[in-house]
């Protein structure tokens, strides 16, 4: 008689800080967008074999990391007028639904900027056939963005123009480029 194994219902996938990120866009004087970074990205992805919508992620950025390529302007991010860094350390997302969308996913969960939680959905492309790395990992890979506005998470600080309108953007574009390792099973 042989035993047959068993195939999990899940394989769970970390996050490779080395090869993601998390970038971002604003407005800028209402003319231009201003662009930034995270970096340090953290989080797990637990895929399920057979049904997409039992999967879920989470992932963790800390704030500190912000590069926009100007360092006055990443110290007034980091401070109280904007994601008060000291107080508010990282930004945090936990999925709460995964959809679907022929070759696509929209990832809606529990965003958390600033302290403040709000649902945000992520278009989601991918995530790539795996593939073995030089040192025997799996990795996998995907896409991800999203539109946010700042305000609804705190993020309210701004001035005003001599020519009208305001100095930052209320709404933010997300792009998320994450590659995963496949976790010992």
């Amino acid at each position: 008689m042989t035993t047959a194994t068993a195939t999990p219902a899940t394989t769970t996938w970390n996050i490779d800080p080395a090869h993601s990120s998390a970038e971002f866009k604003v407005k800028h004087m209402m003319i231009s967008n201003v662009k930034g970074s995270f970096s340090g990205l953290s989080g797990v992805l637990t895929e399920h074999a057979t049904d997409s919508t039992l999967s879920s992620v989470e992932a963790s950025v800390p704030v500190a990391t912000i590069s926009t390529g100007d360092a006055q302007r990443d110290g007034h991010l980091k401070s109280a007028d904007f994601f008060d860094a000291e107080k508010y350390p990282t930004l945090d997302f936990k999925s709460t639904k995964v959809v679907r969308t022929g070759d696509a996913y929209e990832v809606t969960g529990d965003l958390t900027v600033h302290g403040v939680t709000k649902p945000v959905t992520f278009a989601v492309d991918g995530p790539s056939a795996p593939g073995k790395d030089p040192w025997g990992n799996t990795r996998i890979g995907l896409s991800a963005t999203a539109k946010i506005n700042r305000k609804d998470f705190g993020l309210v600080w701004n001035a005003a123009l001599e020519t009208g309108g305001f100095l930052v953007g209320e709404e933010i574009a997300i792009t998320l480029e994450v590659e995963f390792i496949k976790a010992a099973q």
